[in-house]
């Protein structure tokens, strides 16, 4: 087996356990939360929301941190820091005896994320070009796979082997990832001059700032899409449901659907893309996710909802891939690093944004309102994405074939 494609499938493994590290905390969050001794309603509701989210907002300050390591003392030693880290951090979760001590684990735990960026940044600074779409498409799938499916997972663990196992758990296949990482993975690593740069000389060392910040925008309003019915899918099962058995189940089934679905179509959408090229996959991706949630509004069972979550999985899939693939090309090798993670820090926002936006939505204006707001956002960005990106890549391209 060629090295990269090794480097892939260990990488994959310890991506996808991240994804479910960082969320999967979310079903059993306000039970632990309870069983650490906060007993009212609103306290736990608080708490859980404080404890989720700030995961999420301290990665995205330190995300570009250590894509900035990353391209000064190599990806390897990245990967084995996170998921070490991630592996006693977790672990630890599950001996926490109040609710400060579990809200300061998972500040720290987001402190030290860091693994999908320098993934991301190993696959693509060493895959070549011809498998490059394919592998980036592939990976794409391992970190939004294991988010999406992490709250099932957690569920899942939490109801079968306890609320503290699930720490301990996920924790023992974060070891297994350093472990993997540190036997399987190769890095031939050369820190090139641009790797000392500061964060502002980074920026003006980018070469393609409007295309940089447009794939910026695009990988954050997904991620806002994705994310933005985590707050009220328990709530909507439920009311199609009509109050009926197994909403937990159903509630996670839904939500995971995008997630498999992801897994299925993305490393066929990134070869895709080496085809006919990154933009046009991403401009239809795009249209094709905005108008699937708009029909999400309207279903009246919860099985009609999981197809089109599926459908909206089969979009996304064709977004992560591509916008990696474009970064990849747009930016100096040496720079690499940082800007994957900018980008990543794009993602968790985005994780965090969506969360939020959904809940409020949902609260002020009506769980319907959610799909339709997050339809807008994902068409207003196909919009800008088809003025910022599509034609000024077409132009090149045509430009390049009539030389």
């Amino acid at each position: 087996m060629p090295i990269w494609k090794r480097n892939l499938w260990v990488c994959w493994f310890g991506m996808f356990v991240t994804g479910v590290g960082m969320s999967q905390i979310a079903p059993v969050l306000p039970l632990y939360i309870k069983h650490l001794g906060v007993h009212n309603p609103d306290a736990i509701a608080q708490y859980s929301g404080l404890a989720f989210g700030i995961t999420f907002i301290v990665s995205a300050i330190f995300s570009p941190i250590w894509g900035k390591a990353a391209d000064k003392f190599g990806r390897k030693p990245m990967l084995l820091r996170a998921s070490l880290g991630m592996a006693i951090v977790v672990g630890c979760m599950g001996f926490a005896h109040h609710v400060y001590v579990l809200i300061g684990l998972r500040l720290l735990q987001g402190t030290i994320t860091g693994y999908s960026t320098a993934c991301t940044t190993l696959i693509a600074t060493q895959t070549d070009k011809e498998h490059a779409g394919w592998a980036l498409g592939t990976l794409s799938t391992a970190s939004i796979a294991g988010s999406l499916i992490g709250p099932t997972i957690g569920g899942f663990i939490a109801e079968n082997f306890g609320l503290q196992d699930s720490f301990f758990i996920t924790g023992a296949l974060m070891l297994v990832a350093f472990i993997t990482t540190a036997l399987f993975v190769k890095e031939s690593f050369q820190r090139e001059d641009k790797a000392t740069l500061g964060m502002k000389e980074v920026w003006r060392a980018v070469p393609e700032k409007s295309l940089t910040l447009t794939l910026f925008v695009t990988f954050f309003v997904l991620t806002v899409a994705l994310y933005s019915v985590e707050p009220i899918i328990t709530v909507y099962i439920t009311h199609l449901s009509g109050n009926g058995a197994h909403i937990a189940l159903l509630a996670g089934l839904t939500f995971s659907a995008s997630g498999l679905a992801n897994i299925v179509a993305a490393p066929r959408l990134g070869k895709l893309s080496d085809k006919i090229g990154a933009h046009k996959v991403i401009l239809v991706a795009l249209v094709a996710a905005g108008l699937i949630f708009i029909p999400q509004a309207f279903v009246t069972t919860p099985w009609q909802l999981m197809v089109l979550r599926f459908l909206l999985g089969l979009a996304a899939g064709g977004l992560v891939p591509s916008v990696n693939i474009l970064v990849k090309k747009i930016t100096p090798s040496a720079l690499t690093g940082r800007v994957f993670g900018f980008n990543m820090s794009a993602g968790y926002l985005g994780t965090f944004g969506g969360a939020v936006l959904g809940g409020q939505v949902a609260a002020w204006f009506g769980i319907h309102y959610v799909f339709f707001v997050t339809s807008s956002l994902l068409l207003i960005n196909a919009v800008w994405v088809y003025f910022k990106l599509y034609r000024v890549l077409n132009k090149r391209g045509n430009r390049a074939q009539t030389v």
